[in-house]
């Protein structure tokens, strides 16, 4: 797209989101609800069958004259208020109450702003978005807009190469979100990414699937036009899509916004068949759901759906509720059953209930070393989520006060969650632990956790302050804690971000690893010679394993 186009899109995007920070909804919603109940209220949804096309690998898309630089939703008005609700955190969040693993089992440089510079002609791209998935001996970090192939000590198997390679577009076409996992049940990679077309009309979801031990070799690209022709401001494509994964088929959620215009048209679902995709069948049937509205009259940023090697009896997903820029202590929990039908061409059960948490809030903005600009830690939306040992994990950054602090930093509060189902809906969950990832004087943006079945976890992100460069962390908590312990910095910044940058993330990624342990990628500061040759753009991402157990 012409670059043109560029300020119209963010000026886009930052209305959508101020639109939701005010409260001001789409013209069908039209009222608040309370909070949940001691039996909260499930909320049934609708869904629609669609067909997902095998690309030919012969038949790129069109190659556009310039790439947009655009980076997706996050230049948000939906963002720190001083009236919003701040948690507190109790002393144990930021004291050595917990058990501290402060042994890293791998500990690398990743993919980098001079990446995305050399594969893209030399265009540079701002915040990275990254992926990451290990298995095999091998980690695949994809982000915007390049990606490499490492071996699990941190050497280059393969790679710098445009993100855009692996979903077999044009190296200049707008591709943005990058997300991937390793299914060990069927030894297959997965990746997702949205693609833009050159003239704004139409959105797609891209996947990406390598049904192999190794992700070296060719993969198969699937297409599903995600365009909503109808609704507010549209055409409209979905934003950020969020991946997830279980025994029976892989789910993607997005936000939908206007390609042109300020509207948001609220969260949207896809069900797509998982075996379809292993096999490299030239189509392959998924069931959609549009304009989630966990709580009537409300329209919220979508849920995020669980990643997991296990065998859940439903996929679940946990989103949050902070509708009007204040704070909430509330999260919605969904559970998607009869998984199966999607094989068929049917549309499985989609369900939600709302349930009390923690508070949390939108954080503040993120001073760092060096420069008087504040990092943009973005807002409270649900991070990663995960499923492990029968329940649910999700993470979200926060505003908080932590203890022994007086003033308001960001953090990270966590859940996890044991859902009940009936009659294949889901119809209550007990919040089993909750809590914040907090540290005096520092601020903790981006989290992404990663559990295991026995109740163990880590949980990555970005450290920085006043007296520190955007540096890689990372907590962990023992399966007998309430808390996670302090934070641990993994690699240290060189440096402040670029002066005329301010945009940071848009997410980090938390998958698995052999023998109970956890990789974790974030962005921070890289060395020099990781960073664009003009210095323009510095930020690179980190790739750390920790042990859980």
């Amino acid at each position: 797209m012409n670059l043109t186009r560029t300020g119209g899109l963010a000026v886009a995007a930052a209305a959508g989101l101020a639109m939701i920070a005010a409260g001001l909804a789409p013209a069908a919603a039209a009222h608040v609800t309370s909070g949940a109940s001691a039996a909260p209220a499930v909320t049934h949804y609708k869904g629609t069958t669609g067909v997902a096309h095998l690309v030919p690998r012969s038949a790129r898309h069109a190659t556009g004259a310039t790439r947009m630089l655009w980076r997706g939703n996050r230049l948000s008005g939906h963002a720190f208020s001083p009236t919003e609700r701040v948690p507190r955190a109790p002393a144990t969040a930021a004291s050595g109450a917990a058990a501290i693993t402060a042994t890293t089992l791998s500990n690398f440089n990743g993919t980098s702003s001079r990446d995305s510079q050399f594969t893209n002609y030399n265009l540079e791209f701002e915040p990275p978005d990254q992926g990451l998935c290990e298995a095999n001996g091998f980690v695949l970090e994809p982000v915007n807009s390049a990606y490499r192939i490492f071996s699990t000590s941190g050497r280059t198997i393969r790679g710098p190469f445009n993100i855009n390679d692996l979903y077999n577009v044009g190296g200049k076409e707008f591709t943005s979100d990058p997300r991937c996992w390793y299914d060990p049940a069927t030894t297959t990679w997965f990746s997702t990414i949205l693609f833009l077309n050159d003239t704004g009309t139409v959105g797609t979801l891209l996947i990406a699937v390598r049904h192999a031990k190794d992700p070296l070799g060719l993969w198969n690209e699937y297409s599903i036009d995600a365009t909503d022709p109808g609704g507010l401001g549209c055409p409209c494509f979905g934003d950020q899509p969020r991946i997830g994964i279980d025994q029976q088929n892989l789910y993607v959620t997005a936000d939908e916004f206007s390609i042109q215009g300020p509207q948001f048209n609220g969260p949207e679902l896809w069900v797509i068949d998982k075996a379809g995709l292993v096999a490299g069948n030239p189509t392959v049937n998924f069931a959609h759901f549009g304009h989630l509205t966990p709580v009537p009259g409300q329209t919220t940023l979508a849920p995020q759906p669980a990643l997991t090697t296990a065998r859940p009896p439903a996929e679940f997903m946990l989103g949050q509720l902070d509708f009007r820029n204040q704070g909430d202590n509330r999260i919605s929990v969904w559970a998607i059953t009869h998984r199966a039908a999607v094989v068929s061409g049917g549309v499985p059960i989609l369900s939600s209930v709302v349930i009390r948490s923690e508070q949390y809030a939108s954080p503040p903005p993120v001073p760092q070393k060096g420069s008087p600009s504040t990092l943009n830690q973005g807002d409270d939306r649900m991070q990663q989520t995960a499923f492990a040992g029968n329940t649910v994990w999700g993470e979200l950054g926060t505003a908080i006060t932590p203890a022994g602090d007086s003033a308001v930093r960001a953090g990270a509060a966590w859940f996890q969650v044991k859902p009940r189902l009936a009659g294949g809906m889901v119809v209550g969950a007990r919040m089993v632990r909750q809590g914040y990832v907090a540290a005096r004087g520092r601020y903790l943006i981006y989290p992404a956790v990663q559990p295991d079945a026995a109740g163990n976890a880590a949980v990555v992100f970005t450290e920085s302050s006043s007296s520190m460069f955007p540096s890689a962390a990372y907590a962990t908590l023992k399966a007998g804690a309430s808390n996670f312990g302090p934070p641990v910095v993994a690699a240290r910044g060189f440096g402040p971000y670029s002066r005329n940058s301010g945009r940071w993330g848009d997410y980090s990624f938390a998958v698995p690893g052999t023998g109970d342990s956890a990789w974790l990628a974030t962005e921070y500061i890289p060395p020099k010679s990781s960073q664009t040759t003009d210095g323009a753009q510095n930020w690179g991402t980190r790739v750390i394993q920790v042990p859980l157990g």
